[in-house]
């Protein structure tokens, strides 16, 4: 039974330029787990702006509440501000005259705001308001999306992760059934949802704000010149950073367009933190249908003493089109890294609420080792590899200045662990000591109420394993869906996933 312990496996070394923008100093960072206490954080930061409010996202809806919550009315007691996203960034600009408000999305659900009942009304507002300009991101060739989900306030405080400022998102870690709380602007209630976004203050932010005006630059907004540097800083008052002092790396995914270049850091960093891993990797993905990370997965799960790979997902992906592109992309991935994992290291599941509801899943986490934390937008998939502007943040014990946030790192993967199990913290750790890795722990502990289940492969017809394989609704790049089969797709000529697909019906052939 493998240990969680160290043990033998790929070296250990730093990101390579070609997978890593840049790196900056963040005095403090601190995980936000689902939308309830991101919106919180983020609503008390909004109110303490004083320069800019930069909003990117794939996705906002003025008519979203964001709760005062807890740390709030510790420290504003008395405070009174509209509930609404869209009333209350009018709110915002009106009390400070200085105060500029952003906001960048994606233009391919520009036609859905004539739907959303007062978004239209919020944003013919926001127009009337000099303070405040409104983008649609269509800098992108054609089949790509805008995705990256950032926030960057005065330039001194930054988020970055899975979570936009939009409906269908707000949970809490308990994500209990049918809870009234979570509720759509229309009044009808949604399931249960899993996020996460790291927030962080410091020359981050800066780096952050950069990206975010070459992108406002991009989608055709006039140049932004950085904010003024401030003493003050927009961070909650009562919001205990998990990390402090630390040097964060940043990622990004562009596809090429116009004189901007291939972006494809992400890719990069996945691989190589993947082949870094020594004795486990610990993921959470809205969608696990990369070719270019299975394909490397595939790779270390030959070796003779492989490290553990548990990856959480949900059970089915959100509409029609995604569930063809992905689910069956994902059956497809799964069945040939089945045939890799002779030692049994790979374990994919999905979480379930009390009452047996599917919890959707849109994190996109990754913890290796308990050496490295990244969060960000871009899923494992191949449209966040080289199609979508994605935007991915992590923390890497092996940069000197990080040398210290090891056990915090472990810290939160018990805490997500805890969360998805239905267990306490306490007895997640006890039961890794007990069983030895993650998978034995959850098989034996995760079993009643809030759990884990493994993720069911379901039968796929011919047209569906032909489609999925062929990788046309997810490909990597702009254009390649005109490309040769065997230049494209999930089982490319010279893989491991070809080798393993192949073994598979070479085995299906001999048993008829």
């Amino acid at each position: 039974m493998m240990k969680e312990e160290p043990g033998k496996g790929a070296a250990v070394g730093g990101q390579t330029p070609a997978s890593v923008w840049r790196y900056a100093h963040a005095r403090r960072a601190h995980l936000a787990i689902d939308a309830a206490d991101y919106f919180a954080v983020i609503r008390e930061t909004m109110d303490r702006a004083r320069q800019r409010i930069f909003l990117i996202g794939w996705d906002f809806d003025s008519r979203i509440l964001l709760p005062s919550g807890r740390r709030w009315w510790q420290g504003h007691r008395k405070a009174r501000f509209p509930a609404r996203l869209g009333s209350y960034i009018l709110w915002l600009v009106k009390r400070n005259p200085r105060l500029e408000v952003l906001l960048l999305k994606w233009n391919f659900a520009m036609v859905k705001y004539l739907f959303r009942g007062t978004m239209l009304f919020d944003l013919v507002r926001w127009a009337l308001r000099r303070q405040i300009d409104f983008k649609f991101d269509s800098a992108h060739p054609v089949g790509c999306s805008h995705h990256q989900k950032i926030v960057v306030i005065d330039d001194i405080f930054a988020a970055c992760g899975g979570i936009d400022m939009t409906s269908d998102r707000w949970d809490t870690p308990e994500h209990r059934p049918r809870d009234p709380r979570r509720r759509r602007p229309t009044g009808r209630l949604y399931g249960p949802w899993h996020d996460v976004t790291m927030v962080m203050e410091g020359e981050v932010a800066v780096a952050l704000g950069e990206l975010g005006r070459a992108r406002w630059r991009a989608a055709g907004g006039k140049e932004l010149l950085p904010c003024r540097v401030q003493d003050a800083s927009p961070w909650p008052k009562n919001l205990e950073a998990e990390f402090e002092n630390v040097e964060i790396g940043i990622a990004r995914t562009a596809a090429k367009y116009g004189d901007s270049p291939q972006i494809s850091e992400i890719e990069h960093l996945f691989i190589e933190q993947i082949r870094r891993a020594r004795r486990f990797v610990y993921a959470e993905t809205q969608y696990f249908a990369s070719r270019a990370i299975a394909e490397v997965i595939c790779q270390r799960l030959l070796e003779p003493d492989p490290p553990e790979f548990l990856v959480i997902s949900s059970l089915t992906a959100h509409g029609w089109l995604e569930q063809v592109a992905m689910d069956t992309a994902r059956v497809e991935l799964l069945q040939a890294l089945q045939q890799a994992d002779h030692a049994g290291r790979f374990r994919i599941y999905h979480p379930v609420a009390s009452d047996g509801t599917p919890i959707y899943v849109h994190a996109k986490l990754t913890i290796v080792d308990d050496e490295i934390l990244r969060v960000g937008s871009a899923n494992m998939n191949n449209r966040s590899m080289g199609l979508d502007s994605e935007c991915d943040v992590f923390i890497d014990t092996a940069r000197p200045a990080n040398a210290h946030v090891g056990p915090t790192i472990r810290a939160l993967r018990l805490r997500l662990l805890a969360e998805h199990c239905g267990l306490a913290e306490e007895a997640v750790a006890g039961g890794l000591e007990y069983y030895g890795n993650m998978a034995a722990m959850i098989e034996a502990l995760s079993i009643s109420d809030k759990h884990l289940e493994p993720l069911p492969l379901k039968h796929l017809s011919e047209t569906e394993r032909a489609l999925g394989a062929s990788g046309i609704l997810d490909p990597e790049r702009p254009g390649e869906m005109f490309e040769p089969i065997e230049r494209r797709g999930l089982f490319r000529r010279k893989g491991q996933l070809m080798r393993m697909r192949l073994m598979k019906r070479l085995r299906r052939s001999i048993e008829r």
